[in-house]
């Protein structure tokens, strides 16, 4: 899934150091002046507010949207935007809801004069410094760049030499020779045009640029293979293609206009209420989890001497494996004998596991590993994971590495998120769906019709399964 906060303040984050300097700066210049031996718990009070309510009207307004192709009078008009709507909230919110009276409406007037001044050619240095020296920081995604053996050199300079940096491993496919395995200017040639699809869904990969000069073909059978897989996709716009079905938009890929194609599209504010619901969730379940520890980790131990947390790598958003984490549920050997069980597993293809009366379980069915899977207490500790970012509350259920290594490239749909606890396959019914191209249609409705109002909803309901489990059985 593409996500649009890359084209927000998330990117452009040294503008936000940016202003937020400029305007400390003058508000400490406006209270020199005014020259009232203010109290300073109060100035610390005003400080704070500012920083805040930036960051808000950062979050919302986005005024660093194509801030590199503005002009001088647009970015002054934009510098003065920024800081008034930053200073009116600010102050409404010290005086009407803080109730402090210390500052006359003046102060505040030449506190946004004084930050649109100090601002407005800080910006513009920082503009002439990107432009002249790059993106700056070490990005955290994963670029593979489709391109032909004539377009390599002009590629390196325009996108990889001038700084570009968002990202922390770029590799290149090259269509029209067998390179793989050289490297160009110290950036490797992974695959060529039989073994693209291959490495694609067997690699990490989050984002991929084609880049063509039009004597190479752009094959539509890659490009449908590309988005069937959830890539975000990126066409040079010389090499212009309309998959059926997927979102579109024009945007900048460094000096390049490109034709990004994805699955969805999530605005950053969007994003922004998906994380701040996974970080409040993570604290609670992690909370939980102590609690669930003290009281089923010592059951867990009797029953089965060991370990009472169970890890395993799993592969998450777009091929990046994680370690995820659960109570062990299961006996000590639990990985061996699975190979065993395979013949009775009720999901064809070994593309997921599951199994009637499974013996690995601690206890049977009267055991505690049986009562924390039924419940699914044992889930718990992935909140942590959620924490750090590996996982998300919904989502889609991340397979092991060996499931993974079985898909093809159409399965590769589920990866296009971060994997969540629960998701559309569990409230639909999880041990009644055994047909796993069921599973990956549910996965690639959830994808397409994301909406903060579905998490909501498919937590909600796993709530309400996870209770009426209960009922039951009592």
């Amino acid at each position: 899934m593409y996500q649009k906060a890359a084209k927000g303040w998330l990117k452009h984050f040294d503008f936000l150091i940016v202003d937020a300097a400029s305007l400390q700066i003058a508000l400490f210049l406006a209270d020199l002046g005014y020259g009232d031996g203010q109290d300073l718990a109060v100035y610390g009070i005003l400080v704070i507010n500012f920083l805040l309510v930036q960051l808000v009207t950062v979050l919302f307004r986005e005024p660093y949207k194509n801030i590199l192709k503005r002009g001088y009078f647009q970015e002054f008009i934009e510098v003065g935007k920024q800081m008034l709507w930053t200073v009116l909230i600010a102050v409404v919110y010290f005086r009407e809801i803080q109730g402090i009276q210390h500052y006359p409406g003046a102060v505040f007037a030449a506190v946004w004069m004084l930050a649109t001044v100090i601002g407005y050619p800080a910006r513009l240095w920082r503009k002439r410094y990107l432009k002249e020296h790059g993106v700056s920081g070490q990005g955290k995604r994963s670029l593979l760049i489709v391109t032909e053996t004539g377009m390599l050199d002009e590629i390196v300079q325009k996108l990889i030499k001038n700084g570009y940096s968002r990202y922390h491993k770029i590799s290149f496919v090259v269509l029209d020779k067998s390179m793989s395995g050289q490297w160009v200017d110290g950036v490797p040639v992974v695959a060529d045009s039989s073994t693209v699809e291959t490495y694609v869904c067997r690699n990490w990969v989050d984002e991929v640029f084609v880049n063509l000069s039009g004597k190479t073909p752009l094959s539509e059978r890659l490009m449908n293979s590309l988005t069937r897989m959830g890539m975000t996709v990126h066409v040079n716009i010389e090499a212009l293609y309309h998959p059926e079905g997927r979102k579109q938009q024009v945007e900048r890929l460094g000096e390049y206009t490109v034709v990004t194609t994805s699955l969805n599209v999530i605005s950053l504010k969007k994003l922004f209420l998906k994380r701040v619901l996974d970080i409040l969730g993570g604290l609670t379940g992690c909370l939980i989890t102590l609690l669930l520890m003290v009281i089923i980790g010592p059951m867990i131990y009797l029953q089965s001497p060991g370990n009472i947390f169970f890890s395993q790598i799993r592969v998450g958003k777009n091929g990046k494996k994680f370690r995820m984490y659960k109570f062990r549920s299961m006996y000590l050997d639990a990985e061996e004998r699975k190979k065993e069980l395979m013949e009775k597993n009720r999901i064809q293809n070994g593309l997921m596991f599951k199994l009637d009366d499974d013996p690995r379980i601690i206890g049977g069915k009267n055991g505690i590993g049986s009562f924390i899977r039924r419940y699914s207490l044992d889930e718990f500790p992935q909140f942590w994971n959620v924490l750090k970012g590996d996982m998300s509350l919904v989502g889609t259920r991340p397979p092991t590495v060996d499931e993974w290594e079985k898909y093809d490239l159409h399965h590769r749909t589920r990866l296009a998120v971060r994997p969540g606890i629960t998701g559309m396959w569990q409230i639909s019914g999880r041990s009644e769906i055994i047909d796993f191209e069921e599973v990956v249609r549910l996965d690639q409705t959830y994808i397409e019709e994301w909406s903060f109002g579905l998490d909501i909803k498919i937590l909600l309901k796993t709530v309400l399964t996870v209770a009426g489990k209960k009922s039951g059985a009592m």
